[in-house]
């Protein structure tokens, strides 16, 4: 497996130390791993990539591997929202649609190149702990690669990631109770020597995210939005939208970052409760409670990028309740044509409230970051449609 001229390997954010592309885990300091590249070498302007793959693979100049594990991830529409924008009072609010990703999520991106990572280092196994759509995610392009695949999952995943697991060949185990016993279950029950796919112990995931910035940017003829809105759960989507504007204001595409806003259900928001506090790391939500089940992460792993990206856009971290956060999906269903899966729609409900405060206006072009398709949950969506009588 080769690497990408311009890759210049992993490197720990605390010394700087470099290791190899295949690394995993945390450094010898401790700290996470970052990929990094030599952004001289990258030239985007002028129709340079005229011609190049419909997928998230168009940008590899600024992704590590030369020959991916791929799906054709990516390339996901970026939907003008009209009526959610008059409603809002926003001048122009548009969806970055990544239910439309293979398996519906956003996080196909950061699993394409973390399993390339594993088939570049030789693995026989790649396991993970997930609330669910990881774990779908994972075991589809451990198929493509030919990797026996774990995922854990608690038991109130949802049924159709537990089947689309079993479906792509991978091996599932369901652990009682929420996403912390699957994390244990990880680590206590599976005996065979594995190459990790959790998020920022392999540094790929949060990587691949960024090319959703890059997406954006493209969009729109090159510039920036006034505003971005992402649901924060472990971290790994806030601090990789925020790396992919990093890497394009390095490379000259655009001047200065848009401020990123994450949005957490209220019911579970370690990373809002720390931006509040003015704290660089998260404590442990005790008693995580939310219906929006991708977000319910008591102590995210990607708590210190996460909070330390938001600050350095000038940004802020949200929460919503469960109820806008279903109706918000719901509204975002029938009047813009697009399957929000919850958590999807804790990012519109807080770009409502973002409009309702006076933090974005009506000359405001904000960016709201669907990262799943409501197939998924479509029970919950209707249980919600049912409280209300409908």
């Amino acid at each position: 497996m080769t690497t990408t001229d311009s890759f210049r390997g992993l490197f720990c954010t605390a010394t700087d130390e470099r290791y190899d592309a295949t690394a995993t885990g945390p450094s010898d300091a401790g700290a996470r791993l970052e990929a990094a590249y030599d952004y001289d070498a990258v030239d985007w302007g002028d129709g340079r990539l005229d011609g190049a793959p419909r997928s998230m693979w168009r940008y590899a100049d600024l992704l590590a591997f030369a020959d991916p594990v791929t799906a054709d991830e990516g390339d996901t529409p970026l939907v003008p929202t009209p009526t959610l924008a008059e409603e809002v009072g926003i001048g122009q609010l548009s969806i970055k649609d990544e239910s439309r990703n293979p398996t519906g999520t956003v996080l196909d991106r950061g699993l394409s190149p973390a399993v390339t990572a594993a088939q570049a280092a030789d693995a026989d196994l790649v396991a993970l702990a997930t609330p669910g759509n990881a774990g779908q995610s994972a075991a589809s392009y451990a198929g493509i690669a030919d990797l026996r695949s774990y995922a854990f999952v608690p038991s109130r995943a949802p049924f159709s990631n537990k089947a689309m697991v079993n479906v792509h060949g991978g091996d599932m185990r369901v652990a009682g109770g929420r996403y912390p016993e699957a994390e244990s279950a990880l680590h206590e029950q599976l005996e065979s020597e594995w190459y990790t796919l959790q998020e920022f112990d392999n540094p790929h995931r949060h990587d691949g995210i960024k090319t959703v910035a890059f997406e954006i940017v493209e969009s729109c003829s090159w510039s920036r939005p006034d505003a971005v809105v992402v649901p924060g759960g472990t971290g790994e989507v806030v601090a990789g939208v925020v790396k992919g504007f990093r890497e394009l204001r390095e490379i000259g595409l655009i001047d200065s970052l848009p401020p990123v806003y994450a949005a957490q259900p209220s019911g579970c928001a370690p990373l809002a409760a720390a931006f509040e506090r003015g704290a660089d790391a998260a404590e442990l939500w005790e008693s995580p409670d939310t219906i929006v089940g991708e977000l319910e992460i008591p102590e995210p792993k990607g708590d210190k990028a996460a909070l330390s990206a938001v600050a350095e856009t000038g940004g802020e971290i949200r929460t919503v309740d469960d109820e806008d956060a279903l109706e918000s999906a719901v509204v975002a269903a029938q009047h813009a044509g697009l399957e929000v899966g919850p958590a999807g729609g804790v990012a519109v409900a807080a770009a409502g409230e973002l409009a309702t405060d006076g933090t974005v206006g009506p000359d405001d072009h904000v960016v709201v970051v669907n990262t799943e398709s409501g197939t998924k949950t479509a029970d919950v969506l209707r249980s919600h449609l049912m409280g209300k009588g409908i």
